[in-house]
């Protein structure tokens, strides 16, 4: 029986389609597929039969199929995966089978061959890893400013999708925050660009004479906290056998005590000290301590001791002294020479935003920011200041936090052109590192020469300890484990301590960054006969000889029932329910993620399995999920996921080894609607490599090109993805193969233009 659901066919449909339904080379519909149809479906499904609402006599040509694609594709799903027809039905041969579900597919989703279409890129936000990524290298800073940012949102399973990657009102608001937090850290003031304020005497309590002991001050707003330092300028009338004496105060506290020396108001001493202040509004003075007073001095001018405050000065706060950030001198080398002329920081602009826009930017963009750092020059910014002031707008620039892409023509779909080198030198890095070309790439590009040396390239990347982005970013989300810190077990029955959490993250990051720096075999993420534990997750694993935090390669031993991730605890916990195992999520966790199977949604109103409280009454997970299916609606999804869940019924919720499902005895033995038979996960894992290897490496190209491109994988992507799979049989499927393949493929290097929007006509 077919039931009613939406299907995503392995290779999308394009949304170019052609109204008039393609043909199908060598074959035709009422020849070589009604026959099979007639042979093996007719029964349930034409004559007066409906099942599943699909009378499959209701189309009687191409044209026909064309129009009823959903439904067809369908058929197409539950041909494929060998769901239909239903088990006690007459089955098509293997040949017969093929025959069927290569015919839909290139009826249903079609592509010319010999018009190769590279596809086109949605310009893409820079997400938040790829944002902190992006400042580390640009400025040198230790800083992860997008931690702050909104969820960036996930298109085909990964946050590098450009249509899904929006800019809300809020993110633009933290853009500007940031690039101000990280200029300040990259290029912290000199001396010269302390903020300064000046009180002159006027605007000083009792115009800054002092007849008497007594305090001349001045309201001053701190509009942060800092360091801060207040000068004054004083002379004093000299009288008596001692020199005037004051202090300087801040809100009535005193900083310092000097001895006024200068009698003459032109030539005043210039008293200083340094304090701290919290934001707000504080008093600012200077206290005459020692008046005095003679009347019977013969000289005149001898006869009273008075203390004239000429002006008050505070400067601050202070910015850190210390150096700029390796990165940030080479940006502003011109400026390490003491250079602040309109020539010095038209360089430092040049280069600054080349690097930021990953390309040599334009001389009309270099004019507009020289343009803002004239006008706050003028303003009474430092050169420093008003610099970095054009360089806050570089970093909200949408060169900057876009990834644009030249496309001459953008509106004509019928336009190919390979994209420049600076944008292959940012699909390159962003795909290998999260993260901006580095100045090699970037010179590279300049010259035009990085395509002629693309594959040494790529292996210099691959060994730089940047490209753990891909074992974090990509691998992450192909298996999901970001999730595993959401994930939360039933603390009484399967105690998750953090550590253990994130040893279990570390493992999966370990071995996948094992595979790609030694260049293995892609085969071995699912059928590796080793992993990598630290002390903590080897215990929790039964595994003996493993002491301390430090994560370490460790062979397992020929009896282990793991291998690879899908026997990783970060996979099995975060496909557990939180009181049990769940062979439907683990089923459909392998399905999707290892074969690249669009598993279809439960129907509506599917009632849940009851919890383990009543297992002892109701049986083990298996035997309810088998009373569960009994129900012919659920029937043929539940046979191509609950198998190879029950391959993994081994393990408990929290991926630990166990011998029974509540005191009742374990089986763990599956069939494949493929006729595959296994006992346990080890033995599944080589089900998986020798009868489904293409699958499998076929999902992780499709995996692999769907997060370097930005965009998921189409109809017109088939040649693309099956000179890939050609290239990796060829090469015993190391990685290096299918990320150098991946890097040379026509939807990297290519792209096209589009139908002009409404818009733009």
């Amino acid at each position: 029986m077919l039931r009613r659901f939406p299907i995503v066919p392995l290779l999308l449909i394009s949304s170019t389609l052609q109204a008039a339904p393609p043909q199908v080379p060598g074959q035709s519909y009422a020849k070589d597929i009604q026959p099979l149809l007639k042979k093996y479906c007719w029964d349930c499904h034409a004559e007066g039969e409906k099942k599943g609402d699909l009378a499959l006599d209701a189309f009687a040509d191409e044209a026909a199929i064309w129009a009823g694609k959903k439904a067809w594709s369908t058929v197409q799903f539950h041909l494929e995966n060998w769901m239909m027809p239903p088990a006690k039905k007459e089955q098509p041969t293997p040949a017969e089978r093929l025959t069927i579900t290569h015919y839909l597919d290139l009826l249903l989703n079609p592509f010319d061959p010999n018009k190769p279409d590279p596809g086109r890129v949605t310009i893409r936000r820079l997400n938040r890893v790829e944002y902190n990524n992006t400042i580390r290298d640009l400025l040198g800073v230790d800083a992860r400013p997008a931690d702050e940012f909104p969820e960036d949102d996930t298109g085909y399973g990964f946050d590098t999708i450009g249509a899904v990657l929006s800019l809300p009102p809020i993110l633009m608001e933290r853009y500007l925050s940031a690039a101000e937090k990280v200029l300040d850290l990259a290029l912290p003031l000199g001396a010269e660009d302390l903020a300064t304020k000046f009180y002159p005497s006027s605007a000083i309590s009792g115009n800054g004479v002092l007849g008497s002991n007594g305090r001349a001050s001045v309201d001053h707003t701190f509009t942060e906290e800092g360091e801060y330092v207040m000068k004054a300028k004083v002379w004093a009338s000299q009288a008596g056998p001692e020199l005037a004496k004051v202090d300087l105060r801040v809100n009535g506290e005193v900083f310092g005590k000097f001895d006024v020396k200068s009698a003459d108001e032109k030539k005043p001493d210039l008293f200083s000290v340094n304090f701290h202040a919290q934001a707000g509004q504080k008093g600012l003075g200077v206290s005459f301590l020692n008046d005095f007073y003679d009347p019977n001095n013969p000289d005149r001018n001898r006869r009273d001791r008075n203390v004239y405050v000429l002006g008050i000065q505070v400067d601050g706060p202070l910015k850190s002294a210390a150096n700029p950030t390796a990165t940030s001198q080479k940006i502003f080398a011109a400026l390490a020479k003491g250079a602040t002329t309109e020539d010095a920081a038209r360089a430092a602009l040049q280069n600054f935003a080349n690097r930021a826009f990953r390309r040599s930017a334009l001389p009309q963009e270099i004019d507009r920011l020289l343009t803002m750092f004239r006008l706050a020059r003028k303003k009474g910014d430092s050169f420093r200041e008003a610099l970095k002031l054009s360089m806050r707008a570089v970093m909200v620039s949408p060169y900057f936090l876009f990834r644009t892409e030249w496309q001459p023509e953008p509106d004509n779909p019928e336009q190919v052109v390979d994209i420049d080198e600076f944008s292959l030198a940012s699909r390159m890095s962003y795909f290998l590192w999260s993260s901006m070309p580095d100045d090699e790439l970037l010179s590279l590009a300049f010259r035009k020469e990085l395509r002629s040396h693309l594959r040494e390239q790529v292996q210099r990347m691959l060994r730089d300890p940047k490209a753990r982005a891909l074992s974090e970013n990509f691998a992450g989300q192909w298996l999901e484990t970001r999730t595993l810190q959401v994930v939360q077990p039933d603390p009484q029955r399967f105690p998750f301590p953090p550590e253990l959490r994130q040893a279990m993250q570390q493992e999966t990051r370990e071995f996948f960054w094992f595979i790609q720096q030694e260049n293995r075999s892609v085969l071995e993420f699912v059928s590796a006969p080793y992993t990598f534990v630290n002390e903590r997750l080897a215990k929790h694993y039964g595994l003996e000889g493993v002491s301390g935090e430090q994560f370490r390669k460790v062979d397992l031993p020929p009896s282990s029932l793991r291998s690879g991730v899908l026997t990783q605890g970060s996979v099995l916990t975060l496909t557990s329910d939180p009181t049990r195992t769940s062979p439907v999520k683990r089923g459909k966790w392998i399905v999707e993620n290892i074969l690249g199977i669009a598993a279809p949604p439960p129907p509506p109103n599917v009632p849940a399995l009851d919890g383990p409280d009543k297992a002892a009454i109701h049986g083990t997970v298996r035997q309810r999920l088998e009373q569960h299916r009994s129900n012919p609606g659920c029937a043929s999804c539940h046979a191509l996921l609950d198998p190879m869940g029950f391959g993994l019924e081994h393990f408990n919720a929290v991926g630990a080894l166990r011998q029974d499902d509540n005191g009742q005895a374990l089986d763990t033995t599956g069939v494949l609607t493929t006729g595959q038979k296994f006992s346990n996960a080890r033995e599944l894992s080589d089900v998986i490599i020798r009868d489904k290897r293409d699958a499998f490496v076929r999902n992780l190209i499709r995996k692999t090109l769907t997060y370097s491109l930005g965009r998921g994988t189409e109809a017109y992507d088939r040649p693309a993805i099956d000179k890939i799979l050609a290239a990796m049989n060829a090469e015993d499927y190391h990685f290096q193969t299918l990320v150098i393949q991946v890097i040379e493929s026509l939807p990297f290097q290519k792209r096209r233009g589009d139908a002009a929007s409404p818009a733009s006509k």
